[in-house]
């Protein structure tokens, strides 16, 4: 059965008010705290379909802008905002779903704004933190200096990397992954790149791929 997405609004401080959307299923196991990346919104396709994959798993989810994106603006928040927007998401998330289980982490930027707002102080009532491609370094400059803060970091993490990902090298992103120990799993797509996109030759298609992260989420979210 398709669930309809819920528009509905919070607060974020200074910055104001921002757009959220709420996908809820019968009877939700977890709820997804689900931030976007740098140069699409909430409503984006790829957003869209994985929260309406998460929601036909048993799982809830509530996508939301960053001030920016809201605003209309190119430029990506000062993490300060966009670490207090997620601290918001989270709150409204708990305000809605009391006493379930919160899962936050995010596209791309999303997800690198979660963990930098989860390593400064653990946000309320998350029991893990979700990656969708999360960004190690600018394409073409490998370095995993932007994993520093992640060793910070004592709840369960969860990694879903493709193989072409041109913002983290998989070499790379393995080896994070191990150092980080028995808290993260990594779960690597084969040739999948940063937006999960395969080539033909593969013998996949991007549906394919999505239903593969969704159930690695899905499959990880029970183990928790």
């Amino acid at each position: 059965m398709t669930v309809h997405a819920k528009q509905l609004s919070f607060d974020t401080g200074k910055p104001g008010a921002v757009s959220a959307l709420l996908h809820r299923p019968e009877a939700p196991r977890a709820c997804f705290v689900f931030a976007h990346g740098a140069g699409a919104g909430m409503a984006h396709s790829f957003m869209e379909a994985f929260a309406t994959g998460l929601s036909e798993r048993g799982i809830a989810t509530l996508r939301y802008q960053f001030p920016y994106m809201e605003k209309g603006s190119k430029r990506p928040d000062p993490p300060a905002i966009a670490q207090a927007t997620v601290r918001a998401a989270v709150a409204k998330a708990a305000e809605i779903f009391p006493g379930l289980a919160l899962i936050a982490g995010g596209k791309s930027f999303g997800g690198r704004m979660t963990s930098q707002a989860q390593a400064a102080a653990p946000l309320p009532g998350v029991r893990g933190l979700a990656f969708v491609g999360f960004p190690l370094h600018p394409a073409g400059k490998p370095s995993t200096d932007r994993a520093d803060h992640l060793v910070k970091i004592d709840i369960p993490m969860l990694f879903l990397q493709g193989t072409r990902d041109s913002l983290a090298e998989a070499a790379l992103i393995e080896g994070v992954v191990k150092r980080l120990g028995s808290q993260a799993r990594l779960h690597l797509v084969d040739g999948a790149d940063h937006s999960f996109h395969v080539l033909a030759r593969s013998g996949r298609n991007d549906r394919e791929v999505m239903n593969e992260i969704l159930d690695g989420f899905a499959g990880w979210v029970d183990a928790l």
